[in-house]
């Protein structure tokens, strides 16, 4: 791992620490800070890639620097999600970051298909899951089922990136355990959000920031 990284993953590691702490805690205050700061963190990964001149593509680093930003402004919209139309913007916002992860990943690898069992499980799992919210989505029945068909898609994408010559075995790894943690914690929020809370809630965010990161180190070359 280029040294550079040292620093934003350890301080990424430590503010996911003190943001589930103050999730817990319920400290607005804590939580308004430390959800833009750690996807700010994971900017930086990427930006000191495209600074090291390791990076596997510039056009690649401002496809997933261009996600990253999107998905900053989801994390702040979904500070305020109690107000719906803070959620609806949230929602639309993270529906970009999935668009461009998933065009990212076909512009470098192309229409690849995955393997036919992933895929098969992917759409069964995205079923089951629309199945199981339906009852509780009120007036987000459709935008409900265009995001979980638009992230089962960037999740196929991401598989599809093993089979792709362009992606190195590592980076193709990088990319499919990042959209496969990314794809999780969507569906624990949904779950939590949508009359299914549980306990381990807080575990989403990990998922999420883990899956965050491991995209964006996807775009150093090696």
């Amino acid at each position: 791992m280029h040294s550079l990284l040292y620093l934003p993953i350890i301080l990424l590691i430590l503010t996911v620490f003190f943001l589930i702490r103050a999730e817990y805690r319920k400290n607005k205050l804590h939580i308004s800070i430390f959800k833009p700061a750690l996807t700010i963190l994971v900017i930086a990964v990427v930006v000191t890639a495209m600074l090291s001149g390791d990076q596997m593509s510039p056009a690649y680093s401002v496809f997933i620097l261009l996600a990253l930003l999107f998905s900053l402004g989801g994390d702040i919209a979904l500070i305020f999600q109690e107000n719906q139309k803070a959620f609806r913007l949230g929602l639309l916002l993270f529906l970009i970051t999935h668009i461009i992860y998933a065009s990212a990943f076909v512009r470098f690898s192309g229409l690849a298909v995955a393997s036919l069992a992933g895929t098969v499980t992917l759409a069964v799992l995205a079923a089951v899951v629309y199945m199981v919210l339906y009852p509780q989505l009120g007036s987000l029945k459709i935008p409900v089922l265009i995001y979980i068909l638009i992230i089962s898609y960037m999740l196929n994408r991401a598989i599809a990136t093993h089979i792709s010559p362009v992606f190195s075995s590592l980076q193709a790894w990088r990319i499919s355990i990042g959209a496969a943690l990314f794809y999780l914690s969507d569906l624990m929020l949904a779950l939590n959000r949508f009359g299914y809370p549980f306990k381990s809630n807080r575990l989403s965010l990990v998922l999420y920031y883990g899956g965050q990161l491991g995209i964006a180190l996807s775009t150093f070359g090696q």
